[in-house]
């Protein structure tokens, strides 16, 4: 597996992210140690989870410190997030310095180390100022807590203007952003991957499979989803991924060149999914995720290998969608010349 550096930082991580959510959900312990296991034999080295994942019981991170502690410590760039629920008290969530100084202190013990690489926002939170959530962050780095800061969930605004308020008051900024990111998802080019092209931000894309849809499992020609799949679990819990919301003529179109390119090249069309995304501008690494080891191992047959432009090019245009105002016209073509 190839190494990068997440945005401008000089942390390297592994060309794919191993995300720890199904960890105490979908996958018992056993099941979470094994794909630990096969995912670091395979090269890699970045593991990601959280601190609402199996809330309210923490599981996840449980899970990946009972495993950590057997390992070499510093082998690996170990990332968890804040900002959800975590207890029934009126600052058991959210990005209050209260809630982030017990946050860290809650994450480290279940984690079962004394350091986190990468501690990242997990969402916006309006009730809490900029001040107060980059100064208590900032002192997390200072203090040895945390190496590096990032962010998930926040809007480009949000994003430039912390940014810029950590600049002008010296405080250590992001290193990187955790967004939705697919061949279906991909709003983010219009504004935020600027933001962070401008700034030295690694991507981390959540869901780079957006729920299945891009796994292989899904064509044109099903009337609706598998009983037992996570777009059907996303009907009943009310996620994004839902049929109604994606089973569509441009959904359609990005499946059928997916499915054309994955049989030129031999390869299945999550890892064709997977291997567009890893060649995005100013992408670090997509966070897999998997319920067993099977669908790991297909997964980390995006890794080693590279997309050329001319299926790049095909996924491009399959995936494309009109730009609404004011996008068109903010493209200057005398600055292409």
């Amino acid at each position: 597996m190839d190494y990068g550096y997440l945005g401008r930082s000089g942390l390297k991580v592994s060309e794919l992210c191993l995300g720890a959510m199904t960890f105490g959900r979908e996958s018992d312990e056993q099941t979470s140690h094994a794909m630990l296991d096969a995912f670091t034999a395979a090269g890699g080295n970045f593991i990601d989870s959280a601190d609402a994942y199996t809330y309210p019981t923490g599981s996840s991170e449980e899970i990946l410190g009972r495993w950590l502690e057997r390992q070499q410590r510093d082998d690996f760039v170990i990332a968890t997030k804040v900002r959800w629920r975590t207890g029934p008290g009126p600052n058991d969530a959210g990005l209050s310095r209260k809630h982030l100084l017990r946050a860290i202190e809650d994450s480290l013990r279940r984690l079962r180390t004394d350091y986190v690489d990468l501690y990242q926002v997990h969402g916006w939170d309006a009730g809490t100022p900029f001040e107060e959530i980059l100064t208590t962050l900032d002192g997390l780095v200072r203090s040895g807590k945390v190496r590096y800061l990032g962010v998930s969930n926040w809007a480009a605004w949000q994003l430039q203007k912390a940014v810029d308020l950590g600049n002008a008051r010296g405080l250590e900024t992001f290193a990187s952003l955790q967004p939705l990111y697919n061949l279906l998802d991909r709003e983010i080019e219009w504004e935020l991957v600027p933001v962070c092209l401008r700034e030295g931000l690694g991507i981390i894309p959540w869901s780079p499979l957006r729920g299945g849809w891009l796994s292989g499992k899904y064509r044109r020609e099903m009337s609706g989803p598998p009983e037992v799949s996570r777009i059907k679990e996303a009907e009943r819990q009310g996620w994004q991924e839902t049929w109604a919301n994606y089973a569509n003529e441009r959904t359609w179109r990005v499946l059928d060149e997916l499915f054309a390119i994955a049989a030129e090249l031999g390869k299945q069309p999550a890892q064709v999914a997977l291997n567009w995304l890893i060649q995005r501008p100013v992408v670090a690494c997509p966070i897999i995720g998997a319920r067993d080891l099977d669908q790991l191992e297909v997964n980390l047959g995006a890794a080693g290998w590279r997309l050329g432009s001319e299926e790049i090019a095909r996924l491009d245009k399959a995936s494309e969608r009109p730009l609404p105002y004011p996008y068109p016209s903010l493209d200057d073509p005398e600055r292409r010349r």
